[in-house]
């Protein structure tokens, strides 16, 4: 029994001695040292420390993303296939210790000569690989790696699933607002329209300004009619977010002032910031698999050594088959020293080199794409503000305009023509001003997104 023994106790001496993975990969992602100049006088903060419950202000905003978080069917796939990664590693973290297992075997046999029966049991390692150069190792570092890049994929499907959310509530208040503004404006074309029927009758009004009194109501009625679609849409595509039914009570009643309680400006320099988003770290994980995956295609290379190994007890009967003077053992090293391998070993690393260097550019594309989001993110900040101040503006005097020329036409100063393009400007007004907001809006949920915020339900750490 002293070979196996001494077998299982070199385990722990030769496995791993050696790796021939990379020991490092240059990243050059090419972003610039710190980030857009913006007017913002807000204070910076880490973004990735807000929770999601700490951002988004609105009761009802926070009952449905908690709802989407419990039901979304993607999101439970996402973390389905962290499931999957951890039982991978798993198996493959399993060939790094030897497997013991129990062997019952009966052997009978016979011809010209009298027919005997062997019996014995067994308890040993079969085919244990020593890893000498590191193969075992480096495949169960990949697959540890691929573990935390699909954890980190599901971080990044959270992230994802929280800022679509937010922007379908925001898009169905925004819809709902304009609906409410065709609305209320076909109402009033549509009593317009009556008193220039009236008019016309008694020869007070052409059938010119009849007519453009007409192409007000049904402009307005085809406005209504489109926004009733865009409602029921908008809701359909929050009801697949949340994955099932939403409670009328968690809907927007128009569009929100306000969605985010802070106005989040990133702490730090774009590198420090950007390597906290989920979908880079998947991606460094997916470069250090890939890594990993060299250096076990390099110790294919190289001699492998197996060992099966056993004790236990042999008999030619079985009722003394665990009787004094019937124990054995049995040692059988195996070394294996590729040859020729019709140059399968080669093409083999050629194609580990070749999925890290993959891997490097998506990394480096990650982290380039990272940079772009949060600058244009950034960018429009203070110009969608500007522009916000600028509608509103613009609306209270279109609004102005369309008071004193409705009373100047009444008063007979001014033409129908005149009346007409006061109203259609402050129409358009009132809705460009809340598709304003609305972009504004989308991008403070878009600059939260981008710059990795959104993990956690509270920023807190012990709410995570």
């Amino acid at each position: 029994m002293k070979p196996t023994y001494l077998a299982l106790s070199l385990v722990a001496l030769l496995s791993g001695c050696a790796s021939l993975e990379p020991r490092s990969t240059e990243v050059a992602p090419a972003i610039p040292a710190q980030w857009p100049a913006t007017t913002s006088t807000a204070a910076a903060v880490d973004v990735a420390d807000i929770g999601w419950r700490n951002y988004f202000v609105d009761a009802r905003l926070q009952s449905l993303i908690a709802q989407s978080l419990d039901n979304n069917r993607d999101l439970r796939v996402a973390v389905l296939n962290v499931d999957k990664a951890r039982a991978q590693y798993r198996i493959q973290r399993a060939d790094r210790v030897p497997a013991l297992g129990v062997q019952g075997q009966m052997t009978r046999s016979g011809g010209d000569a009298p027919v005997t029966e062997q019996f014995s049991a067994n308890l040993g390692v079969v085919e244990f690989e020593l890893d000498l150069f590191g193969r075992v190792r480096n495949l169960s570092q990949a697959a540890l790696q691929q573990y935390f890049a699909e954890a980190a994929n599901r971080r990044n499907a959270q992230l994802s699933l929280v800022a679509e959310v937010a922007n379908a509530w925001l898009t169905l208040g925004a819809d709902r607002e304009q609906l409410k503004i065709a609305q209320a404006t076909l109402d009033t074309y549509e009593d317009s329209l009556r008193l220039s029927e009236a008019r016309h009758q008694l020869g007070g009004a052409s059938a010119l300004e009849l007519s453009q009194t007409r192409t007000l109501v049904e402009t307005a009625r085809t406005d209504v009619a489109r926004y009733q679609g865009q409602v029921a849409q908008d809701r359909n595509a929050l009801a697949l977010l949340a994955g099932g039914p939403i409670d009328d009570a968690l809907l927007p009643d128009s569009e929100a002032t306000d969605v985010a309680a802070v106005r989040a400006l990133p702490a730090g320099v774009p590198g420090d910031v950007l390597l906290r988003r989920p979908d880079v770290m998947a991606a460094e994980h997916t470069l250090l698999a890939a890594n990993a995956n060299i250096g076990a295609a390099r110790a294919a290379f190289f001699p492998s050594i197996s060992l099966t190994g056993s004790v236990g007890s042999t008999s030619s009967e079985l009722s003394g088959l665990f009787d004094s003077g019937t124990r054995a053992w049995s040692f059988m090293p195996t070394l294996t020293l590729p040859i020729f391998q019709g140059g399968k070993l080669r093409a083999g690393l050629g194609v580990a080199n070749a999925n890290r260097d993959i891997a490097l550019a998506q990394y480096e594309r990650a982290i380039q794409s990272g940079f772009r989001e949060a600058a244009d993110a950034l960018a429009l900040n203070d110009s969608l503000d500007a522009q916000l101040s600028s509608q509103q503006a613009l609306m209270a005097a279109a609004e102005q305009a369309r008071t004193l020329s409705q009373s100047r036409y009444d008063a007979g100063l001014d033409s129908f023509l005149t009346l007409l393009d006061a109203r259609r400007t402050a129409y358009t007004a009132r809705q460009s001003l809340v598709t304003t907001q609305l972009n504004r809006l989308s991008n403070q949920v878009a600059l939260y997104k981008v710059l990795g915020g959104g993990w956690y339900e509270r920023g807190d750490v012990a709410a995570r």
